[in-house]
């Protein structure tokens, strides 16, 4: 059985799609609905940058969202693609959705081209920060976040689940220094502050949750056609009405991205081919469980090899 992943923020790379874009006519037209739906040319920032403009991220989010679903058709040209769930990775969740046929393409870069600029404003630069605490569990990392917040009564809490060795933090700037070094403290090998522009999945993203959640209401979702696994819950959701709530929910909640991979080998899944830039979510994968197959369509010769391949049987 089969699963498609799709990558979040961090993922993006100049020129990425470009390739696909020239490769294909169904990828060609998701760059172009897309450059209609924003009513700027996001293909033009894919293709040339300039870097700094892409990893706006009001830009990023849409621009990963593109360049993911025009893979998607591209590889659906060359063979048949049937997966058994859909998940994504924070701003690939939304890619999901549109792989599964639950949010028009259109819909869904506006919405994350919003949602961008919303988590963006939330919070001063400079007043909130992430890190990703490497080679501590999951738990002690928990830990070290409770005790520093209920030290400094600011906000620092797990953001991202990516792997029993992985943990993102978010929160305050002061706080989330002082709770990765309580970490390594206690074990973790390293904690690596992110270059990112605001403080994902933790309390302080509520006021991009509420900006969201009346963007959300404007927008029509369907019943997937395969059900969704997501960040929020960790299972499998095929009811489109449930979705705008579990996308407010997850601005704000921590991805739980390791659940979400043991959830689907519980469910059968033995492969997982990640489409989009990058191979971030295959690797974490890896280390979350190795008896999972592992496939990426990053690029055009990537999806001729994976159409090769199942044409050779």
């Amino acid at each position: 059985m089969l699963a498609l992943l799709f990558p979040g923020q961090g993922s993006q790379e100049v020129g990425m799609g470009r390739d696909a874009h020239d490769a294909s006519p169904a990828a060609r037209a998701v760059f172009e609905a897309a450059d209609r739906a924003l009513g700027f040319p996001l293909s033009k920032l894919c293709f040339e940058g300039p870097e700094d403009e892409l990893r706006r991220t009001e830009n990023q989010q849409p621009a990963i969202l593109t360049t993911s679903i025009a893979l998607l058709r591209a590889l659906g040209e060359r063979m048949s693609v049937t997966p058994s769930f859909v998940a994504g990775h924070s701003l690939g969740e939304y890619t999901a959705l549109v792989a599964a046929g639950a949010l028009a393409l259109e819909d869904a870069v506006r919405l994350v081209h919003a949602r961008g600029r919303f988590m963006q404003e939330a919070v001063p630069e400079g007043q909130g920060a992430m890190a990703a605490i490497l080679g501590g569990n999951a738990e002690m990392v928990a830990d070290a976040c409770f005790e520093t917040a209920e030290k400094t009564g600011q906000v620092v809490v797990p953001a991202n689940w990516n792997s029993p060795q992985q943990t993102v933090i978010a929160g305050h700037t002061a706080a989330v220094g002082q709770a990765g070094e309580l970490a390594r403290q206690r074990g973790a090998k390293r904690a690596i502050a992110l270059p990112v522009s605001a403080p994902f999945h933790c309390s302080l993203m509520e006021p991009a949750a509420d900006k969201l959640a009346a963007e959300l209401a404007q927008v029509r979702f369907s019943d997937p056609m395969m059900p969704v696994v997501t960040n929020v819950e960790a299972k499998p959701n095929a009811e489109g009405a449930r979705i705008p709530e579990l996308l407010r929910r997850q601005v704000t909640a921590a991805v739980r991205f390791t659940e979400t991979v043991q959830r689907l080998a519980s469910l059968g899944i033995d492969r997982v081919l990640e489409v989009g830039p990058g191979h971030v979510l295959s690797g974490l994968v890896a280390r979350i469980d190795r008896k999972i197959q592992r496939s990426n369509a990053s690029g055009i010769q990537e999806i001729n090899e994976l159409a090769a391949t199942a044409a050779a049987g």
